[in-house]
């Protein structure tokens, strides 16, 4: 039951964030984004079929009226149909999100897995040539830009070697989806890498320089007892922390630029063709929804703490 009770007091306090997103991000859809109204006209529209245009779109609704739509269809995740293509936004959502996680949940995996590794690995050689062999790498991944990382992997794994496809998403079976997401999955990987890396290393040198590690080293504990049990353990919250809220960032700014140039057809994709064109019930379902999984994660993020350590109490606010 204080499990229970934690989750709805948390879900509580995130309406507000749920109403500034929303808010912000509609205002500037209202005022700052393209007018579609000449876009579905023909030629010397007259003055009734544009009246009708703008109502059909509802344009000619007051702000607040409109922005009280938007949270209603929030709550009853209906978000019309698109402006664009005429589909239904929930169906488009079913369609392309599934594709989304299956396309990034490797890199995902591997880029925190294999930062974590490091991480450790530098931590424990802190000063040595290993660890400034670690961090200079990480450095190195760090500066290169994404679109520059995902251009080079196509023309390399693509065009020069011909190993996997840089284009389209046709899986049907486990060879083709590893023949799909290999080229994604290394872009991700290298990319996320650099920053995983020097966070977790970061993380883990505080703790390796804590009172009870000192200690365990003096009895004579393995390097591989220290660094999973009294490290590695002991730094599970911010480790935790840092994987749980990567998640919507993932989901959403990751797979734009991926699936952009890959031409994967998931959500990324469709929600860089909404901001080009426009299409407002898709813009207002994916920051909508973002918004409400950044709420979700906190919950799940403080209900991990009390597992993670018993001395955070569920009456108490986390470390978050």
């Amino acid at each position: 039951m204080d499990t229970l009770r934690l989750i709805l007091r948390k879900l509580a306090g995130g309406i507000p964030l749920i109403i500034g997103v929303t808010l912000i991000s509609f205002l500037l859809m209202v005022y700052f984004g393209p007018d579609l109204t000449y876009t579905l006209l023909s030629k010397n529209p007259t003055a009734d079929e544009i009246a009708a245009v703008r109502a059909q779109l509802g344009y000619d609704q007051p702000f607040w009226l409109r922005y009280g739509d938007y949270l209603r269809e929030l709550l009853t995740l209906d978000f019309g149909y698109s402006f664009s293509s005429g589909e239904r936004v929930s169906s488009m959502l079913a369609r392309t999100v599934p594709v989304s996680l299956a396309l990034l949940a490797p890199g995902f995996v591997l880029g925190h897995l294999l930062g974590v590794g490091f991480g450790l690995i530098a931590a424990w050689h802190r000063g040595g040539w290993i660890d400034k062999l670690i961090m200079g790498l990480s450095t190195v991944g760090m500066s290169i830009s994404f679109l520059v990382v995902i251009i080079a992997f196509q023309a390399i794994f693509g065009v020069v070697l011909g190993w996997f496809p840089v284009r389209g998403w046709n899986v049907h079976d486990l060879p083709s989806y590893l023949h799909y997401v290999t080229v994604p999955t290394l872009a991700t990987v290298f990319v996320a890498l650099g920053y995983n890396t020097r966070f977790f290393r970061a993380v883990l040198v505080e703790e390796l320089n804590r009172d009870h590690v000192r200690t365990a080293r003096a009895y004579g504990a393995s390097p591989v007892t220290i660094l999973y049990r009294n490290v590695l353990m002991n730094a599970m919250i911010p480790i935790v922390t840092r994987i749980l809220f990567s998640v919507p960032l993932v989901i959403v700014s990751g797979s734009l630029l991926i699936e952009s140039y890959f031409g994967i057809p998931g959500v990324g994709r469709v929600t860089y063709e909404a901001i080009t064109s426009g299409d407002q019930p898709v813009l207002k379902a994916v920051v909508g929804l973002t918004a409400l999984l950044f709420v979700l994660i906190l919950a799940i993020a403080d209900v991990l703490y009390t597992w993670l350590d018993p001395r955070v109490s569920l009456d108490r606010p986390g470390p978050a």
